[in-house]
């Protein structure tokens, strides 16, 4: 397998969860619409780095690495790195604790529709920017 195809598997996988938040937020299950999210975000960028040939780190938020990397990206995107860099890391903060809780942080107490409406815009603004790599 090429980092390409790699990359392309990434994507897909990224687009395929847009329609399993669809259904979370159909189901008002808005703590799991964050998590999705956080994940489809994680998978979509992994796939862009690989994409320009950086093999991506083993944790959560790699928009630092999107940055470290901004030039080898196509010019459009590299505008909207610092963006898509944003939503990495607001989102990244959120993912444990969107799953899991904690005694004193009932995800359904903490997280309603706009957080997941936010959540969900973001995770369109990432798989929007894949439209930068036409060959995937």
């Amino acid at each position: 397998m090429t980092a390409d195809e790699l990359a392309r598997s990434y994507f897909s996988r990224a687009r395929k969860r847009l329609a399993a938040l669809r259904v979370l937020m159909q189901e008002e299950a808005f703590p799991d619409v964050v998590r999705e999210a956080q994940e489809l975000v994680e998978l979509a960028l992994k796939g862009m780095l690989r994409w320009v040939g950086i093999d991506p780190p083993k944790w959560h938020d790699v928009g630092s690495i999107l940055k470290e990397h901004r030039a080898l990206f196509p010019p459009g995107l590299q505008a909207e790195i610092d963006a898509l860099a944003e939503i990495s890391l607001r989102l990244r903060k959120e993912r444990e604790i969107a799953f899991y809780g904690d005694l004193d942080m009932i995800p359904e107490a903490m997280y309603g529709r706009d957080a997941a409406q936010r959540a969900f815009a973001d995770a369109e603004r990432v798989l929007a920017a894949l439209a930068y790599f036409p060959e995937a």
